[in-house]
């Protein structure tokens, strides 16, 4: 009986490596298109930490941001586009998260001390009501806007898998950090201090 149970899990883990090694390569490139056009951005060889700029929209380092339109929790509409010229972080959080709780803090404080905008786009689809953010957001003080994902569309066009997930946007509409989970005061600093 114990083999039985040892060949079944060789077979799986086996199994698990054959699929995991055929699903991945790291020689794909990230793929953007609009229409007939297509742009390709494999990151350079020299320098991983450069992003490729591209004007087609994505979610990549240096690509355009996908805009988006979303109602807030005071019931006035937001559009990422409307942003255009300023520094924005698009951070997806939701109050039944701990790391989301955790970073909310910081996002006020750097809201209120840096010349940035911050759209924090609650996942509502994922809470109770909606009452519950509004106490959340009235606990912490929140003063920027929280556009309310109730569909979670927004959440699906930008492939969050993590939360808290926050897009660091620069002025012309770039992605120029991504942070899949909590990030403190001092990191928030340091990767708006590189965008324009």
């Amino acid at each position: 009986m114990k083999k039985a149970i040892l060949i079944v899990l060789a077979v799986g883990a086996l199994g698990w490596a054959v699929y995991d090694f055929i699903g991945s390569s790291d020689e794909t490139p990230d793929v953007a298109g609009t229409g007939d056009n297509v742009i390709t951005s494999p990151q350079p060889d020299d320098n991983e930490d450069e992003a490729q700029e591209s004007n087609g929209a994505g979610l990549s380092e240096g690509q355009i941001a996908p805009d988006f339109e979303l109602t807030t929790l005071e019931g006035e509409t937001v559009r990422l586009s409307d942003y255009r010229g300023e520094r924005v972080i698009v951070n997806f959080w939701a109050t039944w998260c701990p790391p989301c709780r955790e970073e909310i803090p910081d996002f006020q404080k750097l809201y209120d001390n840096k010349d940035v905008e911050i759209l924090a786009v609650d996942l509502t689809e994922t809470e109770e009501s909606e009452e519950g953010v509004r106490d959340f957001v009235d606990e912490f003080e929140m003063t920027f806007p929280v556009p309310m994902d109730v569909n979670s569309d927004v959440a699906n066009t930008y492939e969050v898998m993590a939360y808290p997930t926050s897009y660091f946007i620069d002025s012309n509409g770039r992605i120029q950090f991504l942070a899949m989970g909590a990030i403190d005061y001092e990191i928030m600093v340091e990767e708006l201090s590189k965008m324009e």
